[in-house]
């Protein structure tokens, strides 16, 4: 459903976003997190405009474990990957149109 982002959790993250057919953006977040809260709604927006990105968020308080794995020290972090690898690592909230220009070459 675009616009709604699917959340992964340490115990479906390997099916959902390591085996996954295209890219996928994992926005590591937790619920006390202020800037967290400013970069959801340009995550969304970009979900409904990118379908070919899947877009999912994995809360680092419930899901420590997966977080430890890629090394998120800070949050928000949002990580893509591509064919079940790190493609590139994005830390602080971004502006919908920064946060594109770093999609873009991913994507490409």
């Amino acid at each position: 459903m675009a616009g709604t982002l699917q959340d992964v959790t340490d115990a479906n993250f390997q099916a959902e976003v390591i085996e996954a057919d295209g890219p996928v953006l994992v926005d590591f977040w937790a619920p006390w997190c202020g800037p967290c809260r400013v970069v959801a709604p340009v995550l969304e927006e970009i979900a409904g405009e990118k379908p070919e990105l899947k877009i999912v968020k994995l809360n680092v308080d419930e899901n420590q474990q997966t977080a430890a794995q890629f090394e998120v020290l800070s949050i928000p972090t949002m990580i893509i990957f591509k064919h079940g690898s790190v493609a590139k690592k994005i830390i602080g909230a971004y502006p919908k149109r920064k946060l594109e220009a770093e999609l873009e070459p991913v994507l490409a």
